[in-house]
């Protein structure tokens, strides 16, 4: 194992710097299909163009498809974190499917170490680490793991072999790196449009809320206009006249201010 390699018996996690490490420079696995890794890239920026939303859950498939891994999977530095679930994974294939939303601790994380090298991970999952977990999954018995950065907001990308020992080499790690650079964009992109909409749809409240307002002048200044004549002794009638009269502009008034404040404001914005 290299300098900066790590290994912890206690939690089963073993996460190795692949830069150094001179056993995985050697492998020579297989070759790249050319024609099927085009038609990938050819899938990924169609993506990227038509479906944004799905660009991540795209990444990950492509993933499992050009490294033949049997699980991929994206990670992110949730937002609202805690040290219990500091990570959420937000997109998973393969075998690891299952586990879409899943979060994982601060530590113990190989995810946590890669992030903190900021380079590319040899890593290794035991079962001592899913029992700590609580939960039940294969071994990872060779895998890789990328780190990526969206401004302040940073993640990995990874893929996983759950029964060979070496199942990936330098062509799967350069692959990998395309790939995470893809995962950036496409977290960036997904960010791009959540606030375009979100402008979209308070710039359609704003107007909805204009609409309202000189609604609402209508009920409001019938009211004002009876209390005035009751207090002025010009309106006909008793108290229940008058609450008659007024029954109906309040009743307006009232459904139309309901509207007005469920409407999105700057305060209740998603964030």
């Amino acid at each position: 194992m290299s300098a900066l390699g790590s290994t912890a018996a206690d939690t089963g996690l073993e996460v190795v710097d692949l830069f150094e490490d001179t056993s995985f420079a050697g492998r020579r696995l297989h070759e790249r299909d050319v024609a099927m890794q085009m038609e990938g890239m050819r899938r990924l920026a169609h993506a990227f163009v038509e479906r944004p939303d799905t660009i991540l859950q795209e990444l990950v498939n492509a993933a499992v498809e050009m490294c033949g891994a049997d699980s991929s999977g994206i990670s992110i530095e949730r937002e609202k974190k805690t040290d219990e679930e500091f990570y959420e994974w937000v997109a998973t294939a393969g075998e690891y499917a299952g586990f879409l939303n899943a979060t994982l601790p601060r530590s113990p994380s190989a995810c946590g170490t890669c992030l903190e090298r900021g380079r590319p991970q040899l890593f290794r999952v035991a079962q001592r680490f899913f029992d700590l977990m609580g939960i039940e999954a294969p071994t990872v018995t060779d895998g890789i793991l990328l780190p990526w950065e969206v401004e302040e907001t940073r993640g990995t990308i990874w893929i996983m072999a759950h029964g060979r020992d070496e199942a990936f080499d330098g062509n799967d790690l350069r692959m990998m790196q395309v790939l995470a650079n893809f995962a950036a964009m496409g977290v960036r992109q997904q960010r791009q449009q959540k606030l375009l909409m979100e402008q979209t749809i308070h710039a359609a409240a704003a107007g909805m809320a204009n609409e309202l307002a000189h609604r609402i002048n209508n009920p409001l200044q019938s009211i004002t206009n009876l209390v005035y004549l009751a207090g002025a002794g010009g309106a006909p009638g008793d108290a229940k006249t008058l609450a008659e009269d007024l029954a109906e502009p309040v009743q307006r008034l009232s459904a139309l201010a309901a509207k007005l404040l469920s409407l999105p404001t700057a305060a209740n914005r998603p964030k």
